[in-house]
């Protein structure tokens, strides 16, 4: 034989004695019936809930029906590109989004695609979207507020750094707005903001993401949207990628804010699976678990203890309310899973009052305990001021002649801390202007401004301790706290300003 046919016979003979074959078992299944993004597949024995299912053509489905000889997979991409007889595999993945820092500025589907253009997500890591909550052994209560900048919430409904706090009202009362605000007022700050667009139209999302960009916000943001347009089932997963997101930065000791923007339009699109999937119908045509569809959820917002990472996720979960009915089931169950609500009433706001929040059915069961001893004792009576000026006012809308002087004096002081309260979109406060603003008007200085005037004072009030004080300023903000020496600088300050303005209508 020639040394070249020998060669050739080595190199058979190696590959021969190399040769080892890698079996893989790949559960294999058969669509029965397809129809409203929903398929039904024969086989899959193996499958587990919340499974990724590969259908042809790159197109992905998610396990949610598990039964004895189907199972019921949601459509999430085209379902026209899914046909009966079509062949599907399982990937033996649970749903699981990429996390990280890489996110943060970024715009993603609840999948982690990225919807900005502006290229691929690094991110180094995945985190399954659902997860079980953290115990209260690892939790610790709530004691830091996150400032909001809105002067109505942070001296009357605190929220604390791990607290859920719904916002809840109609259509158009300002809910998305109080959040946005609550994002830009984190800029600079060491708070991470995850917004979570379920349902909305893409203009409304667009002009969330311009106002965001406008103010400086995505720097510290990151935007997760399921809009109108996409399937039921991203939409159903979008919070809990959102919050799995956020359980990344909580795993390394850091805090993070997210908002679902809207929970109602979720229940819709869980509703709409439900039905498809034929599972029972209960109240109002929702499933039997859509409580706790919502529970498990806002139960992962969390402050851990320091020995656990001290980390936190604070939740403000969006309720739309139709007409005013908190009695309607979806708004009772959220009402009743979260840590008190911001109530938003349609006739405040027709009237002018914005943000208009309601002071009596408003509430944060957290309390005093979220806020900074400042606005503790420049807030301390407002809230009661005002729910007692709101009954005084129903009263005496029928005449004034004769109501005694004390109160008059209590609806005159109501009226101006109800226009101190009123404050433009996106222009969120400092803990100190808040402090300021809040300690003149609780301190009886505004009680001879003209009501008509009240905005003018304050503006004027805070750019003189501004310009002219700032060490009133600074001392309110290290400390967090209103010293006597800086409450007799603030007094005096006050008065000075006091004299240089025009107290007439």
């Amino acid at each position: 034989m020639t040394t070249r046919g020998q060669d050739i016979v080595s190199v058979i003979r190696r590959q021969i004695e190399e040769f080892g074959s890698e079996l893989t078992l790949v559960d294999v299944g058969t669509v029965v019936e397809v129809g409203d993004g929903i398929a039904r597949i024969q086989g899959l024995q193996g499958a587990q809930y919340n499974e990724i299912l590969e259908f042809p053509n790159g197109v992905m489905g998610l396990a949610l029906n598990l039964e004895e000889d189907t199972v019921g997979a949601a459509i999430m991409g085209d379902p026209n590109a899914v046909k009966e007889g079509d062949t599907v595999r399982s990937t033996g993945r649970i749903i699981e989004v990429p996390v990280g820092a890489a996110l943060v500025g970024r715009v993603v589907d609840p999948l982690g695609r990225p919807l900005d253009g502006k290229g691929p997500v690094n991110a180094d890591r995945t985190l399954p979207v659902e997860r079980i909550a953290p115990n209260v052994v690892t939790r610790q209560s709530v004691d830091t507020p996150v400032q909001t900048g809105v002067k109505a919430i942070d001296s009357m409904i605190p929220i604390g750094r791990g607290q859920r706090e719904l916002i809840i009202g109609d259509r158009s009362t300002g809910k998305t707005a109080i959040a946005i605000d609550a994002i830009i007022n984190q800029k600079g700050q060491d708070l991470i903001c995850i917004y979570v667009a379920i349902g909305q139209k893409q203009g409304k999302v667009a002009q969330v993401l311009a106002s965001l960009e406008e103010n400086g916000a995505m720097d510290h943001t990151l935007v997760v949207a399921a809009n109108a347009s996409d399937p039921a089932p991203l939409q159903y997963i979008a919070p809990y990628a959102g919050c799995a997101m956020a359980e990344a930065f909580l795993a390394e000791g850091k805090d993070s804010l997210i908002i679902y923007d809207d929970l109602t339009k979720h229940a819709w699109a869980y509703r709409q699976l439900s039905l498809l999937l034929r599972r029972p119908a209960g109240r109002e045509a929702y499933p039997g678990d859509v409580f706790y569809l919502h529970s498990r959820l806002l139960e992962r917002a969390a402050k851990l203890a320091p020995e656990f990472g001290g980390g936190s996720i604070t939740a403000l979960p969006i309720i739309e309310t139709q007409a005013g009915d908190v009695s309607a089931y979806i708004p009772t169950n959220v009402i009743s899973i979260t840590d008190g609500q911001i109530y938003l009433e349609p006739e405040l706001f027709n009237s002018g009052i914005r943000p208009a929040v309601n002071v009596g059915l408003s509430v944060s069961r957290v309390g005093g305990a979220a806020q900074t001893r400042a606005i503790r004792k420049v807030a301390g009576r407002l809230r009661l001021d005002l729910a007692q000026y709101r009954e005084l006012a129903t009263f005496a809308q029928f005449g004034t002649a004769d109501l005694d002087r004390a109160t008059r004096a209590q609806l005159e002081r109501g009226q101006r801390s109800t226009e101190i309260l009123k404050q433009l979109q996106y222009q969120p406060m400092s803990l100190e202007q808040e402090v300021i603003v809040l300690y003149a008007v609780n301190n009886g200085d505004l009680d001879d401004v003209p009501v008509t005037r009240c905005q003018e004072f304050e503006d004027g009030l805070l750019r003189y301790v501004e310009s002219t004080k700032p060490d009133i300023a600074r001392a309110i903000s290290e400390s967090k706290d209103i010293a006597d020496d800086t409450e007799a600088a603030l007094k005096e300050a006050i008065q000075e300003f006091k004299s240089t303005f025009n107290l007439t209508e």
